[in-house]
């Protein structure tokens, strides 16, 4: 009898611990997601995989396709997310400084309206995708496996890099400084 009751609480404990590892909203509005680190993963050039194609309906509606032939910066981010407000001014201050680099963002789990002011207070110039069904497409490399996450990819198209959770200067320059000089 103490072992079934220990075996039915132990059984409880791992039902509400899964539970509360899951994705989604909740109905209260919260959001639930997975925190990165700053956890940076760079691939040796000989290992990397295609990339999908970067391109689709854009938050102002536009056709956003990135351009081929260039490293590509995609930021995968949602505007509640405290990590992403946190490194949005250092994106857009790199944007501006690699000017050959084509960065795109990707919002994910969120809507368009809150995007759009986010965009607009961080005052973020590049485009941003609000498809983020792409991030699927990147199965045979890097996921995005955190909001935030930001994946690189060099001139040949391939996925070279990852850092999972918010970016910093440091971190996010030394990798495209690595691609630049591939």
């Amino acid at each position: 009898m103490i072992l079934t009751s220990k075996l039915s609480v132990l059984s409880i404990a791992a039902i509400l611990l899964l539970v509360g590892c899951g994705g989604g909203s909740s109905t209260d509005g919260a959001e639930s997601f997975i925190a990165g680190n700053g956890t940076v993963t760079f691939l040796k050039a000989e290992t990397r995989f295609p990339a999908p194609a970067i391109s689709g309906e854009g938050i102002d509606g536009n056709m956003i396709r990135a351009q081929e032939g260039k490293i590509k910066v995609i930021n995968v981010w949602a505007s509640w997310c405290a990590p992403c407000r946190a490194e949005a001014p250092t994106l857009q201050a790199l944007s501006k400084k690699y000017s050959d680099v084509s960065f795109v963002g990707i919002l994910t789990r969120d809507n368009v309206a809150t995007a759009k002011a986010f965009i607009k207070r961080f005052e973020i110039t590049y485009p941003t995708l609000v498809d983020d069904r792409i991030l699927l497409d990147f199965h045979d490399s890097l996921l995005a496996n955190a909001i935030p996450s930001t994946l690189l990819v060099d001139k040949k198209g391939r996925v070279a890099a990852r850092i999972s959770g918010e970016i910093t200067v440091a971190s996010l320059t030394d990798l495209i400084d690595r691609l630049v000089a591939e």
